[in-house]
């Protein structure tokens, strides 16, 4: 059994040194390559609501059901085990610096028959108290800004080992309280977004000699409008995502069990252009702000999703006197491969391990990576999970790698309980 581990584990960290290593022979380096961070309204829409996948790395996608999957995967309601779950979450946000910052979040769903099911959720995100000012440091007034987001999905089976899932969801967001700002008054954001989830799964996988459960997860999140805060802000993009996850549970025999998840998450969100000062028309000043190489984000929603695939602007030439090097036709001279170099630096990589003992016990553990010119986001998670009869908690702790992440040495819980008898439809074989 310990070497069925050990080759799943290698397989695993050479997949993800596929992405996380340079590229070779590209002509450019990770250093080479600009931070061109990719930024959209409602970041809160994206952050990780619940401990267990939250201890593996936030490789959630393709893990098996439970009431938290409305929001990683509704198509793989089809196959829960559970006729019906509740969850409630609490995620502390910035617990080193303040105390009343938070993520709440509340779901469930109910299966009907064998071949569909519905979900519901509500993630509540406060910034706690704020105290607005004027320029002059005069107070204004105190405010508790929040976001929050409602959701409900429908999952209905295809096939045996086919599903899929769709959500429909509001979200408002109130940061300002309707302050006015320099003359201009601001207002809340609003927005109604979609997701769209396929799941394949096989209850009789195997690898080597080892049963288990293969699952394999596709779903595009956030799919709506773009969100402004008066009427003369810019509208930015909601955190449209692509993620694609794997996972299988080897049932070792009647009490061991070990699941190994990756995904990789991508937003589908344009990626800010190259802009620089330079002489463009020729009149001898570098007063002219242009636009170097890549696109404009100033685009549609179907258009940014299908051009954050092709959009990366790359490393841009420069002769001896640092200088951008133009071609015959005016455009600029790009680093070898240096675009298709910061496309798969967009690319984030989750990967996690959760043994459980008897159904009882879960200890877990994973990564998330992300390169280093996109936000820098790299951090190890771990945490425990338990059931009781119709009870749960899972309970993970977040280590940071690279910088400072706002959940740093902060705990997490979640509780869940679970009600009706076990579904004939479950998507966990029991090894024999």
């Amino acid at each position: 059994m310990i070497n069925k581990i050990l080759v799943t584990l290698l397989a695993i960290v050479s997949f993800s040194n596929v992405y996380a290593q340079p590229t070779g022979g590209s002509g450019v380096t990770d250093d080479q390559l600009q931070l061109n961070t990719i930024t959209t309204a409602v970041p809160f829409m994206a952050i990780t609501p619940d401990s267990r996948a939250g201890a593996m790395g936030d490789a959630g996608t393709a893990l098996s059901a439970n009431a938290n999957s409305i929001y990683w995967n509704t198509a793989m309601l089809i196959f829960a085990e559970d006729k019906s779950e509740i969850s409630l979450s609490y995620t502390p946000w910035l617990r080193q610096l303040t105390n009343d910052i938070h993520l709440s979040y509340l779901s469930g769903y109910h299966k009907i028959g064998d071949r569909s099911a519905i979900t519901g959720a509500l993630r509540f995100f406060s910034l706690g108290e704020i105290t607005f000012t004027d320029a002059s440091g005069n107070v204004i007034r105190d405010d508790k800004p929040s976001e929050y987001e409602v959701t409900g999905g429908y999952a209905f089976r295809l096939s045996d080992k086919l599903s899929v899932g769709l959500n429909g969801k509001f979200v408002y967001s109130n940061l300002t309280g309707g302050l006015t700002v320099q003359g201009v008054n601001t207002k809340p954001g609003i927005a109604g977004a979609t997701d769209i989830s396929f799941t394949y799964l096989n209850d009789d996988a195997k690898i080597g000699g080892t049963r288990g459960v293969y699952a394999l997860g596709l779903t595009i999140n956030n799919i709506g409008n773009k969100i402004n805060y008066s009427d003369f802000s810019t509208r930015d993009f909601l955190p449209m995502n692509l993620k694609i996850g794997n996972s299988f549970k080897a049932n070792f025999d009647k009490y061991n069990s070990l699941v190994f998840a990756v995904d990789l998450q991508k937003l589908l969100v344009p990626t800010p252009g190259y802009y620089d000062f330079v002489d463009a028309d020729g009149d001898g000043d570098t007063d002219d702000y242009t636009l170097l190489s890549g696109r404009t984000n100033d685009v549609g929603i179907i258009s940014g999703m299908v051009q954050s695939f092709y959009d990366a602007p790359g490393v841009v030439q420069t002769d001896e006197n640092g200088d951008y090097v133009q071609n015959a036709d005016g455009t600029y001279a790009l680093v070898k491969n240096s675009r298709l170099k910061e496309e798969l630096t967009e690319i984030n990589i989750c990967a996690g391990l959760e043994y459980w003992y008897n159904d009882v016990l879960a200890i877990r553990a994973g990564y998330f990576y992300e390169n280093k010119n996109k936000g820098n986001r790299q951090y190890f998670n771990a945490g425990i999970g338990f059931k009781y009869n119709m009870f749960g908690i899972d309970i993970s702790y977040l280590a940071a790698v690279s910088r400072q992440n706002p959940l740093a040495n902060t705990l997490r819980f979640t509780l869940r309980y679970h009600f009706g008898k076990k579904s004939e439809t479950s998507g966990d074989a029991k090894p024999e």
